[in-house]
């Protein structure tokens, strides 16, 4: 068994990632749209994004988002989100940090500092590994190729600055577009990405 490794990220339409969930999820810079992602949410995203989660059976996160979904989840076990929960609360976690952190949730496990080799052992593992947010983890998956897909809900909401997956400094990389979707009827898109190597410089190009 080969399992394959998905990035899931909602950004708004000039690439920001940080804090789609919450007004609290992320402040850093003092971020002022935390939450922005709820008013444009739909019943197709809301599908899609639903059955990745069913699909998954185990999630990959950095740290802070750890924290942010130990601190939720495990308290949302009954209530509108329970189903959600529960998938979160039953599959292993593996939590990519350069610290030694303390993982209290159940089945939460802490990755050696070689991530290329951890993920190999978690590809023999599992079969679909899903990493949510993260946006730190993410760029490195994404620059490396440590990923097979990342899967892009864009949202036309402009917020300015923030955190992206792709920051203006790189480092370079090129992706293959694998499906385009139509993910929400507030007019939200879902990119799905393959990994297809650096980016070759100008002479390279020109030949």
């Amino acid at each position: 068994m080969t399992g394959r490794i998905h990035i899931d990220h909602f950004t708004t339409l000039d690439g920001v990632a940080q804090a789609p969930g919450g007004p609290d999820e992320d402040t850093d810079s003092d971020f002022r749209f935390g939450g922005w992602q709820a008013p444009l949410i739909s019943d197709t995203d809301g599908t899609q994004i639903s059955a990745g989660i069913e699909a998954m059976d185990a999630l990959l996160l950095g740290r802070r988002t750890y924290d942010i979904f130990a601190g939720y989840w495990p308290h949302q076990l009954e209530g509108a989100d329970s189903a959600i929960a529960r998938k979160f609360d039953a599959i292993p976690k593996y939590v990519a940090s350069r610290g030694r952190p303390q993982l209290d949730w159940r089945d939460s496990h802490l990755l050696d500092r070689d991530l290329a080799a951890e993920l190999a052992a978690l590809r023999d593992r599992h079969e679909e590994i899903h990493v949510i947010g993260s946006i730190d983890l993410s760029r490195t998956l994404v620059t490396q190729g440590l990923f097979d897909q990342l899967n892009l809900w864009v949202y036309p909401i402009v917020v300015g600055p923030g955190k992206r997956l792709f920051p203006d400094d790189g480092p370079p990389a090129s992706l293959t577009l694998l499906a385009a979707e139509a993910a929400s009827e507030k007019g939200a898109v879902l990119l799905r990405y393959g990994w297809a190597g650096s980016v070759p410089d100008v002479g390279d190009m020109s030949r």
